[in-house]
C-alpha cells in the first residue's frame, strides 16, 4: 500500500469527514494544510443539495479552511450540469430547497410548479418536506416526467443527531409515482467522478478519495478507480465495514488520530488492512 502523502490529488467529502454542523473536525486543517504543502491537488466534493457551492466555500473558510471556490463541487451544482448537458430544455419540478433552484437557475434550467408542463422532477434534501409536495412529485411523474435524484444518502450527520436526507425522501415519491429514479446524479455516480477527475487532471489511480460513508464516498472511489480512506467522524463505523463488500484502502479514527499516528511511527504509513467478512 502506497504512503498516504504519495498520491497527486486528495478528493474529501465535507458532511462527518471535514466539518459536522458548524464544528471543524480535530486534525482537518493539519492535513489539508500539510498537502498545500506538497503541491497536491485537491477537491471538496459533497452530496449536499441545500448548500451552493458558494455556501459551501463560504463555510470552509469560516472554518479556517483554505480553499478556492473551483475546488468545491456539489450534487446540486453537478445536478444543474447535468440538465444543461443532457437536457438543457427541460422543465424541472423541484423538491428540495432554495440552494437547488438557485444552482438551476444559475445554469439557464426552467424551474416549474406544474406537474402537467414538467418534464422531469429532481428531488433533493428538502427539510420542509410534506404530503403535498410528494402528492405534486407523484402525480408529475405519474403524467410522464422522468424522476432524478440530486444524491442517494438516506440520512445525514448533523452535530447531536442524524437526519433524514434525499435518498429517504426519493423513496417516498418512488412508492407513490410506482416509478424508480433514472438518474441519481451524487456520489458514487460515474458523472459526478468524470466532473471531479476533469478538475483534478490526474490519472485516477493517483487520487485519494477521503470520506465517512461506505456506500458514497468509499465506493466512488471504488467503483471510479481511486483508492479510498475512511474516516470514522461520520456516518459509518468499523463494524459496518464487516456486512459490506465495500473495503476500503485505508481507515483512520479521525484525522487527528491519524496524523499522531504519523508523527509517532513516520514510516510506514499507519495502514490498517481490513479483511472481507
Amino acid at each position: 500500500m502506497e504512503d498516504v502523502y504519495a498520491y497527486d490529488a486528495y478528493c474529501f467529502d465535507l458532511d462527518g469527514t471535514i466539518y459536522i454542523g458548524q464544528m471543524r473536525l480535530p486534525g482537518v486543517n493539519s492535513f489539508i494544510n500539510n498537502l498545500r504543502s506538497r503541491g497536491k491537488r485537491l477537491l471538496f466534493l459533497t452530496n449536499t443539495p441545500v448548500h451552493t457551492k458558494e455556501d459551501c466555500y463560504q463555510r470552509l473558510l469560516s472554518l479556517g479552511i483554505s480553499c478556492q471556490p473551483d475546488e468545491i463541487l456539489t450534487a446540486g451544482y453537478l445536478s444543474g450540469m447535468y440538465f444543461a448537458e443532457h437536457a438543457p430544455d427541460a422543465k424541472v419540478l423541484v423538491v428540495g430547497e432554495v440552494a437547488l433552484r438557485r444552482e438551476l437557475q444559475a445554469l439557464g434550467i426552467a424551474i416549474t410548479e406544474d406537474p402537467y408542463q414538467s418534464t422531469h422532477v429532481l428531488v433533493g434534501m428538502d427539510r420542509k418536506f410534506n404530503y403535498d409536495k410528494l402528492h405534486l412529485a407523484a402525480k408529475a411523474v405519474r403524467h410522464g416526467a422522468a424522476l432524478l435524484a440530486t444524491n442517494p444518502d438516506s440520512c445525514c450527520p448533523v452535530q447531536g443527531d442524524i437526519i433524514p436526507d434525499t435518498g429517504a425522501i426519493l423513496s417516498s415519491i418512488e412508492a407513490a409515482s410506482q416509478q424508480k429514479a433514472s438518474v441519481v446524479i451524487g456520489k458514487p455516480s460515474r458523472y459526478y467522478a468524470e466532473k471531479a477527475l476533469q478538475l483534478l487532471d490526474v490519472d485516477r489511480s493517483r487520487c485519494l478519495m477521503i470520506g465517512d460513508r461506505l456506500e458514497t464516498d468509499i465506493l466512488f472511489g471504488q467503483q471510479n478507480g481511486m483508492k479510498t480512506a475512511l474516516v470514522l467522524t461520520g456516518i459509518s463505523s468499523r463494524e459496518d465495514i464487516g456486512k459490506t463488500d465495500i473495503v476500503p484502502d485505508y481507515i483512520w479514527p479521525s484525522f487527528n488520530e491519524f496524523i499522531m499516528e504519523q508523527q509517532a511511527h513516520p514510516k510506514p504509513s499507519n495502514v490498517l488492512q481490513v479483511e472481507k467478512a
